[in-house]
Order: C-alpha cells, then sequence, then structure tokens
C-alpha cells in the first residue's frame, strides 16, 4: 500500500451545523491523519478557480453560490491509500446513494450540501492542495 496525501474540504452546510469535529473523528478512525488545516470563507473568486472545471456546467453558479455561503475547512489528509481511503469514507456525492455509515449518508442534506469534497485522483490532490496550503503548512 501506498501512503499518500489528499485533499479534504468540509463544506457550509456541515461547518453551519458544527459537524466540524464529527466529519474528523469519521477520517481519523477511517485511517487517515489530519497533517494540515484551516478554516476559510472561501471569496468568490477563489470558488470559481477552485471549481473551474465545472463552468459550463449548469451547476457552476450555484456550487459557487453554495461554497461561499459560509465557512469551511480546508485540510490535507494522509494515510495508506488516501484518496481511495477518504473517498469511500466519503460516500456517494449524492447522499441517497451513500453507502450506510458514511459522512454523506449520515451528515448531508442533499447532492449539494453534501458536507465534504475530496479530491479524485492523485493529480487532482497536488493541484487542490497547493491551490490552498504552502509547502511549509504541511506539518505531518
Amino acid at each position: 500500500m501506498a501512503l499518500e496525501r489528499t485533499f479534504s474540504i468540509i463544506k457550509p452546510d456541515a461547518t453551519r451545523r458544527n459537524l466540524t469535529g464529527k466529519v474528523n473523528t469519521l477520517l481519523e478512525a477511517g485511517g487517515l491523519r489530519i497533517v494540515a488545516q484551516k478554516r476559510i470563507h472561501m471569496s468568490r473568486a477563489q470558488a470559481e478557480a477552485f471549481y473551474g472545471v465545472h463552468k459550463e456546467r449548469p451547476f457552476f453558479k450555484s456550487l459557487c453560490d453554495f461554497m461561499t455561503s459560509g465557512p469551511v475547512v480546508v485540510q490535507v489528509l494522509e494515510g495508506e491509500n488516501a484518496i481511495a481511503r477518504n473517498r469511500e469514507i466519503m460516500g456517494a456525492t449524492n447522499p441517497a446513494n451513500a453507502a450506510e455509515g458514511t459522512i454523506r449518508k449520515t451528515l448531508a442534506e442533499s447532492i449539494e450540501a453534501n458536507s465534504v469534497h475530496g479530491s479524485d485522483s492523485a493529480e487532482n490532490a497536488a493541484i487542490e492542495i497547493a491551490y490552498f496550503f504552502a509547502g511549509t503548512e504541511l506539518v505531518g
């Protein structure tokens, strides 16, 4: 197995409901370690750039509206096969399709307000980590 890092966001619906600790408990219980973390209020420019890959999709504006609606927690997770493990712990994007016990099945409000984001590949993890963190902030 490979030790790797991935990127995670605890979204505004979860921070609004004070679920940061609960999300982190599930991530840590799943074998992931938090090596960098900060609470931010994402600007519109940050959200539009971060989600730029979706710019032509019909949900882009509402996604950016949502992600700037309140604080988020951006973090870097580390562990064996961290990208796949984080995605397993999060569950399917649509909470209705997520497995029992996953973050999204347990905590999400809707397909958009699904409490968490996680990188889907090693390449995207590296890009997303670098977007929010300087290398000196990764203290694993």
